[in-house]
């Protein structure tokens, strides 16, 4: 039994906040903020919960699928909508769903980790799974720190995979943490954000190197066989760092965080449904997913989009 993506779907919330109005009322100006992380805007408000909901109800419809076809609901988040439940819980119930539901945190790393995850179920039990990246950031974040504030912000993404003949959708994964490097970015409970940003940049890229080298390696794929990069949303800089080491053109890459800002786990599956949205995506295509975040945790994967793989032809 095998895997593949049917369906995708994607939520922001509606205000928008600029550089601009941070520099308003911050020591800022876009141009400080845009030309060290890329970002223009972003997107703030709503709760995990609601974001989640709407980019699974999207990712449903695009697969043709009712809710009570999912077994099996993994959300990717760092903000739940409380301690106690999953936010996940009342999410399941939310869509009709049957089967189980659970909540995971690798930050930014979490949508990968839940993709995998969820592909390992499938081949368990069969069936189908929503698997969503979903965060409000903006609620954990100290909006009048000007070296945070412009960074994080809300959204969430969601894909349908769907347990078919023929091989899985994920050739192939490398998932990690470095926990001793836990505390360079952080958030106690009642808190916000903290973040070493140096160090977190330096880090970054070095473990976004050698994840995806480490994915590329056993599952034989090269990176001029890949359709799609598709990294987690932080910052350009270390986007544009990785894809000239690796050699990956910026045209072959989905960019969302002019717009979006930092959305956690929500920023790898954002990404992805506007490229898919775009029709940069076809059946069979191979796409590169790789994020990193607190823990430090990394999580990169070689994806096989659609249904197009040989195997399940």
């Amino acid at each position: 039994m095998g895997s593949a993506i049917t369906g995708w779907g994607s939520a922001l919330p509606p205000r928008v906040v600029t550089n601009d109005d941070f520099a308003a009322r911050l020591d800022t100006s876009d141009a400080w903020i845009s030309e060290r992380t890329g970002i223009r805007q972003r997107r703030m408000g709503g709760t995990t919960g609601s974001l989640a909901e709407e980019a699974a109800r999207a990712a449903l419809a695009r697969a043709e699928r009712q809710p009570a076809a999912i077994d099996q609901i993994v959300l990717a988040t760092t903000t739940p909508d409380r301690l106690i439940p999953a936010t996940s819980s009342p999410l399941h119930a939310a869509l009709g769903c049957r089967g189980g539901a659970f909540d995971l945190n690798a930050a930014c790393a979490g949508f990968v980790y839940g993709l995998v995850v969820a592909d390992a179920l499938l081949q368990v039990r069969g069936g189908a799974a929503l698997v969503i990246g979903a965060d409000t950031l903006s609620r954990i974040t100290d909006q009048d720190d000007r070296s945070t504030a412009v960074l994080f912000a809300d959204g969430a993404g969601a894909i349908v995979l769907e347990a078919v003949p023929g091989e899985s959708a994920v050739l192939g994964a490398d998932l990690g943490v470095d926990g001793a490097a836990a505390d360079l970015l952080s958030c106690e409970h009642g808190g916000t954000i903290t973040m070493e940003g140096r160090e977190v940049y330096r880090r970054a890229v070095r473990a976004e190197l050698d994840s995806i080298e480490a994915v590329l390696a056993a599952t034989g794929v090269k990176i001029d066989d890949i359709a799609l990069f598709v990294p987690h949303q932080a910052n350009v800089r270390i986007i544009e760092a990785v894809n000239q080491r690796l050699g990956i053109s910026m045209d072959k890459t989905a960019l969302v965080l002019d717009r979006t800002g930092n959305t956690s786990a929500g920023s790898i599956p954002l990404a992805l449904c506007e490229a898919a949205d775009a029709g940069r995506l076809h059946d069979g295509d191979l796409v590169l997913l790789s994020g990193f975040g607190a823990g430090m945790t990394w999580a990169s994967a070689v994806v096989r989009w659609g249904r197009g793989g040989p195997a399940a032809a």
